[in-house]
């Protein structure tokens, strides 16, 4: 582990790239704490013009390319003006491979693109802390602006209310993922209604243990040890009426697969594969366990990606 609190040379005067992977937050016990970057991306190209525009392709292409309360440039502007900075217009091109409102870092990966391009065309120097605070901030919570951010996995919590305290971890061995993702969105606000004021010792001394057992299999590559480690009594058991996938591939868990876990707020499950396992075989025991309860989700292959945006940030600015 390491904490990290370097600083980005920001260079006003040329085209800037970012690339943004999508994140999983909470990984089961570890709630509001840690999280993982997924290797499928949000990626724009953003450069100097007369007014403000957007290009957008791939996923939720229509939300991607409406002007209108776009996070990225609201994020980028509210920055700039809390700054005092002159606001450049831009054009942006945008690819984007996250769904959005499913639990999959959508709202994280946007803002930490607003405040890099405000960083960048701003000139406003601020630290790798800085950034992932403001995002943390906005999110009400570090865990997926930090993964996002850094790439990887790591650990976070606010350092006050500008900074971030995060260890970026790089996981032990391999760790093929199989995301489901439901056809309808579920919104953090309501997701976090469900949530108790309060909860018992018991629970609340599980979840520790458990989250320092998540942690020791990621950085040991220890897949037995993760198995047992995935187990949540802080917001799952909440959450499960409202993300119907969750409690039916918790049921699938067996021998090629380790845990399925909420993918953030929901309503994505992400189901951690047995590695020594083959992962078509796996996957076609998910989807015959869906069809039996008639559920519907995309299933999409990935793994835990050590590409952050603050990557592809320091490359652009170097060009």
């Amino acid at each position: 582990m390491k904490k990290v609190k370097s600083k980005i040379k920001a260079q006003s005067g040329r085209p800037f790239r970012l690339s943004m992977p999508a994140t999983s937050a909470n990984l089961g016990p570890a709630f509001d704490a840690a999280a993982i970057a997924m290797d499928f991306y949000l990626t724009l190209d953003a450069h100097r013009a007369r007014d403000f525009s957007i290009t957008a392709t791939g996923r939720d292409r229509e939300i991607c390319s409406n002007l209108d309360n776009h996070l990225i440039l609201t994020t980028y502007r509210e920055v700039l003006q809390a700054a005092g900075k002159f606001l450049t217009p831009l054009a942006l091109k945008i690819h984007n491979d996250i769904p959005i409102g499913k639990g999959c870092g959508s709202s994280a990966s946007a803002r930490i693109a607003g405040i890099a391009l405000a960083n960048h065309f701003g000139k406003l120097g601020w630290s790798d802390s800085q950034i992932v605070g403001e995002a943390s901030r906005r999110e009400h919570h570090p865990d997926n602006a930090s993964a996002c951010w850094w790439g990887g996995l790591t650990v976070a919590r606010m350092s006050g209310t500008a900074e971030a305290d995060v260890a970026s971890i790089s996981p032990k061995g391999k760790w093929p993922l199989l995301l489901a993702i439901p056809d309808q969105p579920l919104s953090t606000e309501e997701a976090r209604r469900v949530l108790p004021a309060q909860y018992s010792r018991a629970d609340a001394v599980i979840n520790i243990q458990n989250s320092m057992l998540l942690l020791a299999a990621l950085t040991q590559g220890e897949p037995d040890l993760l198995r047992v480690a995935l187990q949540d009594r802080i917001h799952q058991p909440y959450r499960g009426p409202l993300c119907p996938l969750l409690p039916c591939l918790n049921a699938v868990v067996e021998r090629e697969v380790l845990g399925a876990v909420l993918s953030g707020a929901g309503p994505s499950v992400l189901i951690f594969l047995d590695p020594r396992s083959p992962a078509q075989k796996t996957r076609k025991l998910v989807e015959d366990h869906l069809k039996r309860h008639r559920l519907k989700a995309e299933l999409l292959y990935t793994s835990i990606s050590l590409k952050g945006a603050r990557g592809s940030a320091k490359r652009s600015a170097r060009k």
